[in-house]
């Protein structure tokens, strides 16, 4: 009659042990993780709240805490400015490469010859490094000899070369080009994994009950992928948020701040005007939106994803 408590005590008592392993194990990378992350955001925190600059940055441990910098960020309206760049930044860049990596990854998941080097090319944009192409799009926007006028000139569509990177109405436009080109790949490569867990029966079935190929995609393959689209929009979402290595060599927040995104704004502020307090403000600001998003987000992507 004592077997089965004694039994159930050691595996509680082995699961404790276990538990205890694991953490033990895992106790290396928690704290050089920890002290890798947190320690730089306490710094920034702690720096945001001052009013130092680069030249001064050793008089931080005796510089005064106020909350100025954060009054400054909400009087200040080309703060708001540059939020309201970011997003639509964020969205005109996201948006079109997701629909652009989705129709790519449905195209490379049909057989037909020389797909495997197909799909090898089309991931080759997310491998260049980011300041390669946008030094690459400088040459293609150029409003002299770019190619980009030269082809839209071909077609028709405008009569005069366009300067996409010196006017405030096409600098936005000029950005977000090579930001959709450059990260459309990662689209293409999430929904990909993810097409390959849709079985091929299913679209057989669907054929033969006279399901087209529109019908066979919202039944079948957008319930499959759902979850893998949602959880790459909102990383890719936020990565593009605090987007800096394309718009910086592009036009450096210009012209006329048309481009000022908040990446690009803490930039300025933190080496071109040396004010790290409001900087550091500046890229709390950016984290808190991110946070932001990420709570708005939860319940679906624990949905979707998990």
């Amino acid at each position: 009659m004592t077997a089965a408590p004694r039994r159930g005590a050691r595996r509680v008592s082995l699961a404790r042990r276990q538990s205890r392993l694991y953490w033990a194990m895992l106790a290396p990378a928690l704290v050089l993780g920890g002290s890798l992350i947190l320690y730089p955001m306490y710094l920034a925190i702690d720096l945001s709240f001052t009013d130092v600059g680069m030249v001064t940055l050793d008089a931080l441990g005796d510089a005064e805490r106020t909350l100025e910098n954060y009054t400054k960020l909400w009087h200040d309206e080309r703060v708001r400015e540059s939020l309201l760049l970011a997003l639509v930044y964020t969205l005109g860049a996201t948006i079109p490469a997701f629909v652009l990596g989705l129709i790519t990854a449905l195209l490379l998941n049909k057989r037909f010859p020389g797909r495997r080097i197909l799909r090898t090319l089309v991931l080759l944009p997310w491998a260049v490094p980011t300041v390669l192409a946008a030094i690459a799009f400088l040459w293609i926007l150029d409003a002299s000899y770019g190619v980009f006028n030269y082809v839209l000139r071909s077609l028709g569509l405008i009569e005069e070369n366009i300067a996409w990177l010196a006017t405030t109405d096409t600098a936005m436009i000029a950005v977000i080009i090579p930001t959709v080109w450059k990260i459309y790949p990662f689209f293409t490569l999430i929904i990909l994994a993810a097409l390959q867990a849709v079985p091929g029966d299913l679209y057989e079935a669907a054929a033969v009950d006279g399901a087209g190929p529109v019908r066979q995609f919202t039944a079948i393959t957008w319930p499959v992928i759902r979850p893998a689209c949602w959880l790459s929009l909102i990383l890719q979402g936020l990565w593009t948020f605090r987007e800096f290595d394309i718009i910086y060599p592009m036009t450096g927040g210009g012209p006329a701040d048309s481009t000022n995104t908040l990446a690009i704004k803490v930039f300025n502020e933190a080496f071109n005007q040396f004010n790290m307090g409001f900087a550091s403000a500046l890229g709390i600001l950016t984290m808190a939106v991110g946070a932001l998003a990420i709570a708005v987000f939860y319940r679906k992507l624990r949905q979707q994803a998990f």
